[in-house]
């Protein structure tokens, strides 16, 4: 192999490490629980949840229930359902501040003390940027005893900032790999 092929597959794979650990995903489950008797489920709001525009709306319950169909669940407005589910997005601002410092001048030299007090000046300039921390939080409720029996959660999977093809396939992307586990092995008798 060439020097140019190893850098190029070292590369490639921090590449693909970076894009797997970019999306932190959690999930929890009430382990009583039979998640083999759901086979409804509807849309709830949850009463003092963060509020997204419709269109964020809409994509996030279209993501769900794409996943949610392929794992054997079916959509319906009856309250008869077999599962109440409700989603958080949980949008927050970090501000990241950069700086440098542009010294020019004679010192300080040694002693920390400069040259005889020769002159010296400095000059600290700063930017700021924002980032934006997406999370969505998945609650899944048996309806029958209104009791929640499991919880997903995947960071940086919102950017409101984002084009909506990327914030689409990230969405995508953090669903799927919140429900990959859903449902939860069953425990043995």
């Amino acid at each position: 192999m060439t020097k140019r092929t190893v850098a190029v597959t070292v590369a490639l794979f921090f590449l693909a490490l970076a894009s797997a650990v970019a999306q932190d995903v959690r999930y929890n489950f009430d382990k009583d629980t039979d998640f083999s008797k759901f086979k409804t489920y509807k849309w709830v709001a949850l009463k003092d949840a963060q509020k997204v525009n419709d269109l964020v709306d809409k994509q996030i319950k279209d993501a769900f229930d794409q996943a949610l169909a392929t794992k054997g669940l079916s959509k319906t407005d009856s309250d008869d359902a077999d599962l109440f589910i409700a989603y958080q997005p949980g949008m927050k601002q970090e501000t990241e501040f950069s700086s440098y410092n542009s010294s020019w001048g004679y010192g300080p030299g040694w002693y920390g003390g400069g040259w005889y007090g020769a002159p010296s000046s400095s000059m600290t300039t700063g930017q700021t940027s924002t980032i934006y921390i997406g999370q969505l939080v998945l609650d899944m409720y048996d309806s029958a005893h209104k009791d929640l029996v499991w919880r997903g959660v995947a960071s940086k999977s919102i950017n409101p900032k984002a084009k909506p093809d990327k914030q689409t396939k990230n969405l995508n992307k953090a669903v799927a790999k919140m429900l990959k586990n859903y449902p939860p092995p069953q425990k043995k008798s």
